[in-house]
């Protein structure tokens, strides 16, 4: 994640598994499996091998390549860490005991199988699998949760699979994606059940996504579906989104780049407002609020009768809003939000813009700035100097003749730098006495620069809070923008994985732990260091595989607990399949 290449795979996939389970001594990184399975040494078929193996599907990132990296790393490949791959495909199907079989699905870009997968999986329900057997069907992408919210439909080869071969012995179906856990069960009823449980874990993702939005989902495939379990739940999902007013701009400071800037365009042409001090001429506060609102809607409407670079950008803004909005909402909906998100912005920038004018016509009126030109910190400067560092000798004067007047020149520009506010309100003062046609290009640029670096420190945070306001809004009570709005929080804890374990008398037993804070800082673990390491010695027969642990905080081991729990019965034999669940 987020693009498949031997770095991403190498560094943030393979590596992590390692740290927790290291492979065999003889395994070469570069070493391409050509035979699979590669059986260790001492193991003369695969169902003999008693260490952990690991079977897996491609994401929607791994395709971005056409699945060349996948395949290079994965199914060319016997080892994961201290995990066996024998996988060969892409997808695969495994038989369980008890009359268990999981089946992994390949859903590429498109969301649903291709024939050649289907031809696979339909002969493997006709010939191998029992009429009294269970599948757990794992898929990348649940589409029971995002076609029901985008009101879409896909995956129409798997749901043919699913109705007519495997019918109703799909018990459990699983996917990832949506970076949170969720179950849905279905509801007793006189139709047949295709799938009892719909279950998503996608906790392991880059950022968590929010459950709330998904809380009004109720049918998949003609039956009826009730939430059991949501993590975190719908309250601390929706109370998570806060985070979006409080702390977007600390999480997101590279849009302050971009905001400042497009703040700054919405004004451009309404720079400098030389008649702003008639709002402080009122005689009382309610009367500057009044004047103040009133010069707001004169800049608005100045914007759009009079300005060009200004109504580009009101223009630009409107219709990136509009498309920003998702197609989940009628066209009308998404024309009145990204109205309304745009005039808010639009608003905070002329708001902004006025009280910066008003701040520098008070310091022009209080003789704090443009009282002695463009180089008044020079002034000082040669002022304190002739004052503290006379030159007796005469220096100073040859050294102007020596570099033909680059030594005070230089100093004196470079002071104009740096004394930004002077330099704005001087020539703030000029173009109000002679307009700005009286200024050469050279000085209407550096105006426009000095106002810009004043706005853009100005604005940024402004609008951090009015775009964070905007997405807490929508995912709170529009339920959109699920994907922007908790991706922008880049939320790293609610990490959660699932385990099976079949007992004796063939029922499933489903349980997923959960670790809801993730340590930041890591250090090696004095245990696996100091365990002795045989030289052909197996890593999962260590009593410390894992190398790392916890720097500070609780460490995961200690913190985890378990968010849901439940059991799948098995099928009795020669009896009708049907949907039944405790």
């Amino acid at each position: 994640y987020p693009n498949p290449s031997s770095f991403s795979y190498e560094r943030r996939f393979f590596c992590p598994f390692e740290y927790a389970l290291q492979p065999p001594a003889w395994y070469k990184p570069e070493h391409i499996a050509l035979e699979k399975p590669e059986l260790p040494l001492g193991v003369s078929e695969l169902r003999k091998y008693r260490g952990p193996q690991c079977f897996m599907i491609p994401g929607n990132h791994d395709w971005f390549d056409g699945l060349h990296t996948f395949m290079r790393y994965i199914c060319h490949k016997s080892w994961l860490g201290g995990w066996f791959l024998p996988q060969k495909r892409s997808y695969f199907a495994l038989k369980l005991p008890n009359g268990w079989w999981v089946f992994g699905l390949d859903q590429a870009l498109h969301g649903d199988i291709d024939v050649y997968q289907f031809k696979f999986f339909a002969e493997l329900c006709q010939q191998k699998v029992g009429e009294s057997d269970s599948v757990i069907l794992i898929t990348h992408e649940p589409n029971w949760l995002l076609d029901w919210y985008w009101g879409d439909k896909t995956g129409t080869n798997v749901e043919y699979l699913i109705r007519e071969y495997l019918k109703g012995r799909c018990k459990l179906r699983m996917a990832g994606d949506l970076h949170h856990y969720m179950r849905h069960s279905f509801i007793e009823s006189k139709e047949p059940v295709h799938v009892q449980h719909l279950l998503v874990n996608g906790c392991g993702g880059a950022f968590l996504h929010p459950t709330h939005v998904f809380e009004n989902f109720r049918e998949f495939y003609g039956n009826k579906y009730e939430t059991k379990i949501a993590y975190p739940s719908y309250d601390d999902s929706s109370k998570i989104a806060l985070g979006n007013i409080l702390k977007f701009r600390r999480k997101n400071w590279q849009f302050d780049v971009i905001g400042g800037f497009v703040y700054f365009v919405l004004v451009f042409s309404m720079f400098p407002q030389c008649d702003s001090f008639r709002i402080l001429r009122e005689d009382s506060w309610a009367d500057r609020v009044n004047s103040f609102f009133t010069a707001m809607w004169n800049v608005v409407f100045e914007i759009l009768e009079h300005s060009y670079v200004s109504l580009a950008g009101v223009v630009t803004l409107l219709m990136v809003s509009f498309f920003f909005v998702p197609t989940k909402l009628s066209r009308r909906r998404r024309a009145l939000l990204g109205f309304l998100h745009a005039v808010a912005h639009l608003t905070s920038a002329v708001i902004l813009m006025l009280l910066m004018e008003l701040a520098i016509e008070i310091c022009i009126r209080n003789n704090l700035l443009a009282t002695s030109g463009y180089h008044t910190l020079y002034e000082w400067y040669r002022k304190v100097e002739s004052e503290h560092f006379p030159d007796p000798t005469g220096l100073r004067t040859r050294l102007e003749q020596w570099t033909l007047g680059l030594y005070p020149a230089c100093i004196k520009y470079l002071m104009s730098a740096f004394d930004i506010p002077e330099v704005m309100a001087v020539t703030r003062s000029t173009i109000c006495r002679k307009g700005i046609e009286s200024l050469p290009r050279g000085g209407a640029i550096i105006y426009y620069v000095c106002v810009f670096l004043y706005f853009w420190v100005l604005s940024t945070p402004v609008v951090s809070l009015v775009f964070g306001s905007y997405l807490y809004i929508c995912i709170n009570w529009f339920h959109i923008h699920f994907d922007e709005a908790f991706s922008s929080l880049r939320i790293a804890n609610y990490k959660a994985f699932t385990r099976f374990h079949i007992k004796k008398n063939g029922d499933l037993e489903v349980f997923t732990f959960a670790v809801d804070k993730v340590p930041k800082d890591w250090m090696l673990d004095p245990d696996w260091d100091m365990e002795p390491k045989e030289p052909f010695q197996m890593s999962y027969t260590r009593k410390f595989p894992s190398k790392w642990r916890a720097a500070s905080g609780s460490d995961p081991t200690n913190a985890v607990r378990i968010v849901d729990h439940f059991v799948i019965p098995r099928t009795p034999p020669d009896s009708p399949t049907s949907g039944s669940a405790s």
